[in-house]
This record gives structure tokens, sequence and C-alpha cells, in this order.
């Protein structure tokens, strides 16, 4: 049985960089696009949910920025990460949403309680997690989550891709559109809000928040080689 890793990855694919994929990709192995899916699924998936903070939304801009990507990828030339290409279609297509809601519902409003959430972070007060802290590490990360998703819009893009995602301030910044020291002042007080106590103390890491699973990820694939004509996608032999 071929190996695949918890987000689906074979073992072989591996291997192959980013651009090797492409390049596979453009000369007829289009099947392999799959790799680059299943490779990026998390990402976009996180980055989508911090700007719409709707799971389904979250999804259907993951669809369709593969779909974009795939459709003009003899645009890729390799002057930026792969990665960094395609976040950037699917935080175009996240933010084309937003505006499409502000347009379609002018009167639409944010609800946040800001003064739940402050209450929450002042409870944690141990610089060790203790054993009852450890037993209840999904209810942590579940808070996290929540502390992630209360920040404003303009912040919460940018402790995904930095904070979750591990992206550099450079690449941030070309997703996002965004001078560096822009993203610099934007994390900065986005962590001085979630207060890092959140990430030292309650014994939780960023990278875990936001798990993008394997059933929704067999499932974006399967969505997006339909819809572009590919077949039965690799994974699924």
């Amino acid at each position: 049985m071929i190996g695949v890793d918890p987000e689906g990855e074979r073992a072989e694919w591996k291997a192959l960089g980013d651009e090797e994929v492409v390049r596979r990709v453009l000369t007829g192995d289009r099947a392999l696009f799959e790799v680059l899916m299943r490779r990026y699924n998390q990402r976009l998936y996180r980055v989508a949910r911090a700007i719409l903070r709707n799971d389904g939304e979250a999804e259907d801009v993951m669809q369709q920025a593969y779909v974009e990507a795939y459709s003009h990828l003899g645009q890729f030339e390799g002057r930026a990460k792969f990665s960094t290409w395609l976040t950037k279609i699917a935080v175009h297509e996240a933010l084309a949403r937003v505006r499409r809601r502000v347009r379609d519902s002018p009167l639409g409003h944010r609800s946040k309680d800001k003064g739940d959430e402050e209450d929450t972070m002042s409870r944690i007060r141990s610089k060790e997690p203790s054993p009852e802290q450890q037993a209840s590490h999904e209810e942590l990360r579940a808070l996290l989550e929540s502390a992630i998703a209360s920040l404003p819009a303009t912040y919460r893009s940018v402790v995904v891709l930095r904070d979750v995602e591990g992206m550099s301030t450079a690449e941030t910044a070309e997703c996002l559109s965004l001078r560096e020291d822009a993203v610099k002042t934007r994390l900065h007080r986005a962590r001085a809000l979630l207060r890092e106590e959140l990430y030292e103390r309650a014994g939780v890491t960023a990278p875990t928040a936001f798990p993008f699973h394997l059933t929704r990820c067999d499932r974006v694939v399967a969505t997006v080689f339909a819809r572009l004509d590919l077949g039965v996608p690799l994974q699924a032999n």
C-alpha cells in the first residue's frame, strides 16, 4: 500500500518540488495538479476562513482559487514561491467575496464581545500547562481559534499567514498586497489583542488551529477535478 500522510499526500510525491510539479502539469501530466492541491489545502482553507469566518465559503474560495490557478498556471513565472502565488489567488477571491457581501448587505454588522474575550484570556494564569490544561487540549485549541476569529479582519489574515502558517513577512506582504512594514505593524497589534499568553500559557500552538481534515481535503480535490475535467484524482485510485 502506498504511504499517505495526514493531509493525503502520497509518500513519493513529497520529493517533487512545486516548480517541478507545475512543469509536469504544463507538459501534459494534468492529474498531477492534485499534488499541489493536497499540499496547500490546509493553508488556503485557513487563510480563506480567516477572511470570511465561514467554513462553507472558505471551501468555495479554495475550489475557485484552484480553478483559477490551474487555468492560469502558464502565467506562473517562478519569481515568487508557487505557494505564495497560489495563496495570493485565494486571498483575492476571499476579499472579492467580502466586497460582494458588503455590497449586497450594506447594513451588515460584525458582532464581537471584547469583554468576554478579555475575561477568558485573563483566566489563563499558569505559565506551564497543568495536567488539567493538557487534558483539555481540544478546548484550548478551540479557545485559540475563537480568539483569532474575533480579531478585526485586517489582523486575522496576517496572524493566520505569519503565526499559523509560518510564512515570512515578505511572503505575507506579497499575498496580501501590503508593504512589509504594514505586515509587521498589524502583526504586532494583533498579538497585543490576542495576548501572547494565549499561545504560551494555554498549552497549544498556533499551527494546531483550524485543522483541515482529510475527508474535506478529498472532497475539495474531487470537486475541483470534476470542474476542470481532469478525471479521477490519483489518490482515489
